[in-house]
C-alpha cells in the first residue's frame, strides 16, 4: 500500500468500514463483554468481519481496539499485546488492498480540572496503546468518538511521540457542541493547529443530523475530513438486543450527501454493517472529491476547550489582557508565593467581563517555582473562564509545563532569538499546536529601526522553517519602544507591522503601554498609537482592558477599518456612551449574564466562585441570616439558574461542574448548622450505578453531584455493578430512585435486568436511565420510569418522580 498521506490530496472519495459492536454481538459477542478481549479469544470472527467490510468496498479497515486502553481493559490485560494482535489481524486481511486505521477510543476519564487524571497520564496511556498498533502494522492512527478536546488532543500528542504515522481524529457532538462544550469549529481550529492529517466526526446520531456538523466547521476548514454516522438511534429488538433501524439504502442515500459538503472519506458507525457500506459506495459511485472552500481567512487561531479566537487582518483586534502578572502588584505577588490564586482569579474575571478575548498568565515573582506554579494556575483558570490563555514566562521549562496542562491551543509569549530558545520551544509549540509570539530580539541589543527588526525576524523565521514549524502558528511582536527616548519608535513599529502583513501575511502584536513610558497622559498616547497601528496591520495587543480610551479607540477603529458590519458591535457597546468614564463591559462575553443584580452568595454559585463562597456565606451568617434561609433563598436559586444556563447552552459541562462544586463547598460549611437546627430532615434516596459490563462513570458522577446539590441523598455504587447488587442497595436504603448509566450499546441492555428485579421484589423505587446511547423508545421498551439526556434533566426527572 502507498503511504496514507499520498491519497489525501487526490480527487477520489474513500470509504471507511462500519460499526463493530452490534455486528460482533450478532456473531457471538456476549452482552457486556469487552469486544477487544473477546476478539483475542475469537480472532476468526474479527478476521471475518474485516473481510466482509473489505468485500463491501471499504478502503480503510478499523482495528478492533476502540476500547484497547489500560483503563478500559483492566489491570490484568496487556494493552500493548492486545493492540498489536488486533491490528495484525486487520493488516492480514487488508493486505495491499486497504489501509488499516488503529482505533483509539476514549478512556472514560477526564483530565484536570474536570477529572483527576493529568494530561501527561492520559498521553502515556495512549502511547502504550498506539505502540502496540504500530507494531501490528497500522497505516494511520484513528482517534474516534472523543467528546472532550483534551482527550482528543492527548491522542494526537501520544501518536506524534510514538511514530510518524498520519493521524486522523474524530469528535462526537450533541447538537452544537461536544459533551464538554467544544463546537465543531473550535475542534477543527485546535486539530489544524496540531497539524492533524484528517479530521472527522462520528457516532452521536444519524446522517441527517451529522450534516450540520460538517457545515459548522466549514469556514476555516483546510484539512480533509471524514464522516461516519450511526444507522439512526438505538432501539431494542424483539429479543432484547440493541438494534438500529436505518436500513442500508436509506442510510446510503443520506450519508452520500456528506460528499456534497466536502467529505473525502465516508463510512458508518454504530449499527452500520457491510451492507450499509456496500450501499453507500454504490450510491456515491465514482464521484470526484470536491475540496470545500474556506471562507474565513484568519491568519492564526487560539482556542480554549470551548472558544475560538481568530486573529487576522479581517478580524477584530484582540486584546490580550495583561493583568495576571505579578510585576508591580504586591498582593498578587504575595499570593503566588503562597500558591494562592484568589487575586489571579479576580483579575481573570474582571478582564473577561471587560471584553478581553485572551488572558496572559504570568507567575514570574521572586521565590516562585514557575515550573510548578504556572500549570497549577492554568488548570485553576480553566474551570473559571472559557477564554483562551497566553502562557507567559521567560523559563522554557515553565512554558513546557504550561503546555502540558492546557486542553486547546494557547498562545506562547514568547520565543526570541536567545540561543537555543527556538530549538527548545518551537518543536513543543508544533507538538501541542500552540501559536506563539515571535520576539525579534537577539542578544542584549534591541533592534531600533524597522530594517533591523525585519532582518532579525527573517532569521528567526528561517530557524522555524528548518524545524518544520508551520507559519500558521507564528505571530510577530512589532516591538514598542518608548517614544520619550526614541521619537521614531512608533513609526518603525508600524513599518514592521506593514511588512509582516504585506510581505509575509503574518499577524502582529505589541505590548501597547511601552510606547508611552515616561510621558504624561499615557492613555492618550497608547490609544492613538493603537488606532494608527491597526491601520498598519496590527492584529492584537497586550494591554489592560480596563481603559476607557483603549476600548474607545479599538471599537472606533474597527468601524473605520470596515471590520464591524453596520457598526453593530460599536453601537452595542457605546449607545449610552459618556466620554471620560471607565471602561464598559463588553456585551456577550464569557462572564455570566445577570449576576450583577443577584445576592453575592447566589452570584458566587452561578459564577462558580468556589474561592470566595464560604466568605460570602459567613457574611450572611454574621448578618443574622439562618443556615436554612441561605440554602433555600440563595444556594438553591443559584443552582437553578445554572441549570437553566446549561439547558440553553450558555453553560457547558465545565461551568456546570464548577458551580456544583461551589454549592457543595457552601453547603459543607452550613451542614453542621443545619443539623443543629434539625433542618436537614429526611431526603429522598437515589441509588446510582453504571450497569454490569460498563466501566464508564463520567456521566453518572456528574449526575450524582447535581442530585446532591438539589437535596437528594445519593448512594453511589460505582461502575460495572450487577443488577442484584443495585436492587439490594435500593432495598437496604429504601431508595425512591434507582439511577442507571450505560455508555455502550453492548451494555445498555443490562438496564432491563434491574427493572425486572425491582418489579419482582415489589420495591417502590422508580428506575431512571441515561447515557449517550439511551433513548426514550429504549426506556419504554424495558419498562423504566424515565430517561434523561444530561445531569440537569436527570435532576428534574428525579424531582418529578419523588413529588
Amino acid at each position: 500500500m502507498p503511504d496514507f498521506r499520498s491519497i489525501l490530496d487526490d480527487d477520489r472519495i474513500y470509504y471507511f468500514d462500519g460499526g463493530y459492536g452490534t455486528l460482533l454481538q450478532s456473531r457471538g459477542l456476549p452482552a457486556g463483554l469487552s469486544p477487544e478481549l473477546w476478539g483475542l479469544k475469537e480472532p476468526d470472527v474479527i478476521r471475518a468481519v474485516h473481510r466482509d467490510y473489505l468485500e463491501a468496498g471499504a478502503n480503510i479497515l478499523t482495528t478492533n481496539t476502540f476500547g484497547g486502553s489500560r483503563p478500559k481493559l483492566g489491570l490484568n490485560a496487556d494493552p500493548y499485546e492486545l493492540n498489536r494482535a488486533m491490528t495484525a489481524i486487520a493488516r492480514e486481511v487488508a493486505g495491499d488492498t486497504a489501509f488499516v486505521a488503529a482505533s483509539i477510543g476514549p478512556t472514560g476519564h477526564f483530565v484536570k480540572p474536570l477529572g483527576e487524571m493529568t494530561f501527561r497520564e492520559l498521553v502515556d496511556i495512549f502511547k502504550e496503546q498506539i505502540e502496540g498498533c504500530v507494531a501490528g502494522g497500522a497505516d494511520l492512527i484513528l482517534g474516534e468518538t472523543h467528546f472532550d478536546l483534551a482527550e482528543a488532543k492527548a491522542v494526537v500528542v501520544a501518536a506524534r511521540l510514538v511514530c510518524d504515522l498520519p493521524v486522523a481524529i474524530s469528535m462526537t457532538f450533541e447538537g452544537e457542541a461536544s459533551l464538554t462544550g467544544t463546537s465543531p469549529l473550535t475542534f477543527v481550529d485546535t486539530m489544524q493547529n496540531m497539524g492533524v492529517e484528517l479530521i472527522g466526526t462520528n457516532c452521536s446520531a444519524g446522517p441527517e443530523q451529522m450534516r450540520n456538523t460538517l457545515r459548522a466547521w466549514a469556514p476555516r476548514l483546510q484539512t480533509p475530513t471524514f464522516a461516519e454516522a450511526n444507522a439512526g438511534l438505538p432501539e431494542l429488538d424483539a429479543d432484547g438486543n440493541t438494534a438500529f433501524r436505518l436500513q442500508p439504502e436509506p442510510f446510503a442515500e443520506q450519508a452520500a450527501r456528506f460528499a456534497d459538503l466536502g467529505a473525502k472519506f465516508i463510512g458508518g458507525c454504530c449499527g452500520t454493517t457491510p451492507d450499509h457500506i456496500r450501499a453507500l459506495r454504490n450510491r456515491v459511485g465514482d464521484a470526484a472529491w470536491r475540496r470545500p472552500r474556506k471562507t474565513d481567512n484568519a491568519q492564526l487561531v487560539l482556542t480554549s476547550r470551548a472558544v475560538s479566537v481568530p486573529v487576522g487582518f479581517d478580524h477584530p483586534g484582540v486584546i490580550i489582557g495583561e493583568r495576571i502578572n505579578p510585576t508591580g502588584k504586591k498582593q498578587l505577588t504575595a499570593e503566588l508565593q503562597e500558591s494562592v490564586f484568589s487575586e489571579a482569579h479576580r483579575f481573570a474575571a474582571e478582564q473577561v467581563e471587560l471584553g478581553a478575548p485572551v488572558l496572559d498568565v504570568n507567575v514570574g515573582a521572586p521565590l516562585v517555582d514557575e515550573v510548578e506554579l504556572l500549570p497549577e494556575l492554568i488548570t485553576s483558570l480553566l474551570g473559571r473562564v472559557t477564554t483562551p490563555l497566553s502562557i507567559d514566562s521567560n523559563d522554557p521549562a515553565a512554558v513546557e509545563a504550561g503546555l502540558w496542562a492546557y486542553p486547546g491551543s494557547p498562545l506562547v509569549n514568547s520565543i526570541s532569538g536567545e540561543p537555543g530558545k527556538m530549538e527548545r520551544l518551537g518543536p513543543l509549540c508544533k507538538l501541542f499546536g500552540a501559536p506563539f509570539i515571535l520576539l525579534p530580539i537577539v542578544g542584549n541589543k534591541l533592534p531600533v529601526t524597522a530594517a533591523e527588526r525585519i532582518k532579525v525576524i527573517e532569521g528567526l523565521l528561517a530557524q522555524a522553517d528548518a524545524l518544520g514549524i508551520p507559519r500558521r502558528l507564528i505571530m510577530v511582536d512589532a516591538l514598542a519602544l518608548t517614544v520619550s527616548s526614541k521619537p521614531e519608535a512608533a513609526r518603525h513599529s508600524m513599518e514592521v507591522m506593514r511588512h509582516c502583513r504585506d510581505e509575509w501575511g503574518l499577524p502582529t502584536t505589541i505590548g501597547l503601554s511601552n510606547i508611552s513610558f515616561g510621558l504624561p497622559a499615557r492613555e492618550l498616547l497608547n490609544s492613538t498609537f493603537l488606532a494608527l497601528s491597526m491601520g498598519a496591520g496590527l492584529c492584537s495587543f497586550i494591554a489592560n482592558p480596563n481603559s476607557a480610551r483603549i476600548q474607545e479607540s479599538l471599537h472606533a477603529a474597527e468601524v473605520l477599518l470596515d471590520r464591524d458590519p453596520q457598526a453593530a458591535r460599536y453601537i452595542d457597546k457605546f449607545s449610552g456612551w459618556v466620554g471620560g468614564g471607565g471602561a464598559q463591559a463588553a456585551t456577550g462575553q464569557a462572564a455570566p449574564s445577570g449576576t450583577a443584580s443577584m445576592p453575592p452568595v447566589q452570584a458566587a454559585v452561578v459564577k462558580g466562585d468556589k474561592d470566595n463562597v464560604v466568605r460570602l456565606v459567613e457574611a450572611e451568617l454574621d448578618a443574622g441570616v439562618s443556615a436554612m434561609d441561605i440554602v433555600n433563598d440563595l444556594l438553591i436559586p443559584g443552582i437553578l439558574v445554572v441549570g437553566d444556563k446549561y439547558e440553553t447552552k450558555e453553560y457547558f459541562l465545565p461551568q456546570l461542574l464548577q458551580s456544583a462544586e461551589t454549592m457543595q463547598t457552601a453547603f459543607q460549611r452550613l451542614k453542621p448548622l443545619l443539623e443543629e437546627d434539625g433542618g436537614t430532615g429526611s431526603r429522598p434516596v437515589v441509588v446510582m450505578a453504571t450497569v454490569e459490563g460498563d466501566i464508564h462513570d463520567i456521566g453518572k458522577n456528574i449526575v450524582c453531584l447535581m442530585l446532591k446539590n438539589y437535596g437528594f441523598e445519593v448512594v453511589d455504587l460505582g461502575k460495572d455493578v450487577p443488577a442484584e447488587r443495585i436492587v439490594d442497595a435500593a432495598a437496604e436504603h429504601d431508595a425512591a430512585i434507582i439511577g442507571l448509566s450505560a455508555l455502550m450499546t453492548t451494555t445498555m441492555v443490562r438496564m432491563e435486568d434491574t427493572v425486572r428485579l425491582v418489579a419482582e421484589r415489589n420495591l417502590r423505587a422508580k428506575v431512571i436511565i441515561g447515557g449517550a446511547v439511551v433513548t426514550e423508545k429504549f426506556c419504554n421498551a424495558i419498562g423504566a420510569h424515565g430517561w434523561s439526556t444530561d445531569a440537569v434533566a436527570a435532576v428534574k426527572l428525579a424531582q418529578r418522580l419523588t413529588q
